[in-house]
């Protein structure tokens, strides 16, 4: 049965149960979540996308190394500059790069993860985490050749940084006004209960969010977003008279005032039934200490936790930690992050894993950033780049395995368009495509959301099951 299907089917059903779900007087959002647990238990499957965005930039090259001979040998010539050398420990150095060992060998390569990504590594070896080589926006495939003769079309704005979020999230420069994952929401959220809850960011206002119909839905730390005056005294009024819901509950003969209550009321109703339907966080390992990552995925996880409450089959969420600039006191601040993001995404691992989310399977982890950096260095730091190397963490993940061919190491290579700025060798369209596909788009719904994904003979990069 399609999900268009099965969502026409619990519509007729859903509006019978709201004909006779309890009391008259009983308000909307009390029936909500028992009226989404029913419609779940139908729906027969359920799936999740979480983008991980990292602001600023990451650099990929010291995120996953190629360790061979030839390759270490220029990485650490082109990384050991004056005054602050950026190049990291060898393998079996003190402090050293963590080996991995991917199931699909590249002759003559070896690979590691950064030192402070032992959980990361953890999970690659487990199966759950793989790396994508040398993702980042492209028009159409292109050749080093090609990219300085301008001879095809390439993306507006390279190495800007808004310019280049906004492209990763939504095909163009800033001020695009709809996100590839908003239009994954749009395509389906018709079979979720309640569609305010496909489109969810833990993390504020995110332009990959924003559908052609469906709005983002923001949470904080302790779930939805209150509605300012819904609790304590408005007006002279008391506490105890939830003023607010008063003042909207009447209907008004201006439409202005009309327009107004109904949005009110609707996220009034919002907020109460998804504070209800999330996994309390007491039943749940809490996030580690000053890890803001890890508490805005533990939103996610209760999120995904209430997903029979909420009736969902699908939604799409993002998180993201910013400090990827990193131009100047690189090796500290950029280990930091590692560290961080490795322990966060591990811990995200550990929570759908749990009873009370047992989502494991369900869940993919991806992470996007605005571009990557230069393999050369600065002398305390790297600049703006293009192509960068990305995580992909779920138990639906063919893990175990690097995607892609890993980019030759050195300055004026084929891959170098200047300074070790990576020319992509798989576009974002190819990245999020393959998402796309297990997220359940067919390949017409495919070709809509990703505009350049026809340029490209490869649409599946292969990295989910």
């Amino acid at each position: 049965m399609s999900l268009r299907n099965a969502s026409r089917r619990r519509f007729v059903r859903t509006a019978s149960a709201l004909s006779i779900a309890g009391p008259a007087g009983l308000p909307f959002a009390l029936n909500l979540a028992a009226i989404g647990a029913a419609a779940a238990q139908t729906s027969g499957d359920y799936r999740a996308l979480v983008c991980l965005f990292m602001f600023g930039g990451n650099d990929s090259h010291n995120m996953v190394l190629a360790t061979d001979p030839d390759s270490w040998t220029a990485y650490r010539a082109v990384r050991s500059v004056a005054p602050s050398p950026i190049a990291l420990p060898a393998p079996g150095e003190a402090g050293g790069v963590l080996p991995i060992t991917p199931v699909t060998a590249q002759p003559g390569r070896s690979f590691a993860l950064h030192p402070n990504m032992g959980a990361l590594r953890d999970l690659f070896a487990a199966g759950r985490a793989a790396v994508v080589a040398n993702v980042g926006p492209l028009i159409a495939p292109t050749s080093k050749q090609q990219y300085v003769a301008r001879s095809v079309p390439l993306p507006p704005k390279l190495f800007s940084h808004n310019d280049q979020q906004s492209t990763w999230q939504a095909h163009a420069p800033e001020g695009a006004r709809v996100g590839w994952g908003g239009r994954l929401g749009d395509l389906l959220a018709s079979a979720n209960g309640n569609a305010t809850f496909t489109c969810i960011s833990a993390s504020g206002n995110a332009v990959w969010l924003s559908g052609e119909s469906t709005l983002q839905y923001q949470v904080g730390a302790g779930g939805a977003v209150a509605i300012g005056g819904l609790t304590g005294g408005l007006f002279g009024a008391s506490a105890s008279a939830n003023p607010l819901q008063a003042i909207v509950a009447g209907d008004r003969t201006n439409l202005f005032e009309k327009e107004y209550n109904r949005v009110t009321r609707r996220s009034i109703d919002a907020q109460q039934a998804l504070n209800a339907a999330m996994v309390p966080a007491a039943g749940l390992e809490a996030p580690p200490d000053g890890n803001g990552l890890a508490s805005q995925l533990l939103t996610v996880a209760r999120l995904i936790g209430g997903r029979a409450a909420l009736g969902a089959r699908r939604q799409v969420f993002f998180v993201s930690i910013g400090g990827f600039d990193t131009h100047d006191n690189q090796t500290a601040n950029h280990g930091t992050l590692m560290g961080r993001v490795s322990q966060a995404i591990a811990y995200f691992d550990r929570l759908l894993a749990s009873p009370a989310v047992n989502a494991l399977a369900e869940t993919t982890l991806f992470t996007a950033s605005d571009f990557g950096r230069t393999l050369t260095s600065n002398g305390d730091g790297t600049d703006h780049g293009w192509g960068a190397h990305h995580l992909v963490v779920g138990g639906s993940v063919r893990g175990g395995d690097l995607y892609g061919r890993y980019p030759v190491i050195g300055v004026g290579t084929q891959d170098d368009v200047g300074q070790g700025r990576l020319l992509p060798a798989q576009s974002v369209d190819q990245y999020g495509a393959t998402l796309a596909r297990w997220f359940g788009l067919s390949d017409a719904q495919i070709a809509d959301v990703f505009p350049n994904i026809g340029n490209f003979s490869a649409r599946d990069l292969g990295f989910m099951a």
